[in-house]
C-alpha cells in the first residue's frame, strides 16, 4: 500500500523479451559454423577470409561467433577437425574390422581415400593448407599433424603388414606410402586450379586405375603378376 500523497506505481516484474534479437541452438549452431566456415575458407583462401563472411553465410551476427570461436585460427581448427576426422576415424575402424588380406585392405584405403578428397569442399581444403602453408605455419602445422600423419600411418600400418605376410616385397614403407598418396593429392590440388583451363578433361578413374596397377608392378614380390583390381572381380 502507498503512504499518504504516494500513488502506488511499483513497476511489474520484468517479462522475458518474446523476440531476442537471435536464438541459440546449442546442438545446431556449431555445425552450421563449422560448415559455413569450411566453405568459405575453401572459395576464399585462408587470408581472405573474414570472420564477417562465414557468420553472414551461418546466418548469425559476428558476436554469436564469437561465442564459439575466439579467432579465425581457432575456427580453422575446429572446421578441420569436424569434416576431416571422422573420415580418418572411419579409415582406422576398415583397418581393425579387415579380414580379408593386407593387399586387399591397401588398395579399399586408396580408393577411399581418393574419393574423399574428390569432395569439394574436403579437396580444396588441401590445396588450400598447401598454398598458404608459407604466410600461416601453424595452421599448416595443425593440418600435417592432425591429417597428414595420421592417414600416412594408417596407410604405413597396412604396408607393413603386407610386407610381413609376403603380399609384398620388403620396401621402405613411408616410401610405397608416398607413392600411393603422390597423385591423390595430386588429383586434389588440380582439380582447384588448373582442371578447368584443361582442353581435354582427365579421366580421373583411369587415371587412379592406372597408377594402382603401375605401383602395383613395383611392389609386388618378384615373379608375381599383377592381381586383378578389385573392381574387375
Amino acid at each position: 500500500m502507498a503512504g499518504p500523497g504516494q500513488t502506488d506505481h511499483t513497476p511489474p516484474p520484468e517479462q522475458p523479451d518474446a523476440n531476442p534479437r537471435w536464438q541459440r541452438r546449442p546442438q545446431a549452431r556449431p555445425e552450421e559454423i563449422l560448415r559455413a566456415a569450411m566453405q568459405t575458407f575453401v572459395e576464399r583462401g585462408f587470408a581472405a577470409t573474414r570472420l564477417e563472411d562465414i557468420a553472414r553465410r551461418a546466418g548469425i551476427s559476428k558476436g554469436t561467433l564469437y561465442l564459439y570461436y575466439s579467432n579465425k585460427e581457432a575456427l580453422f581448427q575446429a572446421a578441420v577437425r569436424e569434416n576431416i576426422t571422422p573420415v580418418i576415424d572411419a579409415a582406422e575402424q576398415r583397418v581393425a574390422g579387415h579380414d580379408g588380406t593386407a593387399l586387399e585392405l591397401l588398395e579399399q584405403l586408396y580408393r577411399r581415400w581418393a574419393a574423399a578428397l574428390a569432395d569439394p569442399v574436403l579437396g580444396g581444403l588441401c590445396k588450400l593448407v598447401i598454398s598458404e602453408a608459407g604466410n600461416f605455419p601453424d595452421t599448416a602445422r595443425l593440418y600435417v599433424e592432425e591429417v597428414v600423419l595420421r592417414i600416412r600411418g594408417i596407410f604405413r600400418g597396412v604396408v607393413e603388414r603386407a610386407t610381413a605376410s609376403g603380399e609384398l616385397r620388403a620396401l621402405p614403407a613411408e616410401h610405397v606410402v608416398r607413392e600411393l598418396m603422390t597423385p591423390i593429392l595430386f588429383l586434389s590440388i588440380w582439380r582447384h586450379s588448373l582442371a578447368s583451363y584443361e582442353p581435354r578433361p582427365l579421366n580421373v578413374e583411369q587415371f587412379l586405375d592406372n597408377h594402382w596397377d603401375m605401383v602395383l608392378h613395383g611392389i609386388l614380390p618378384s615373379g608375381h603378376g599383377a592381381r586383378p583390381r578389385q573392381g574387375d572381380h
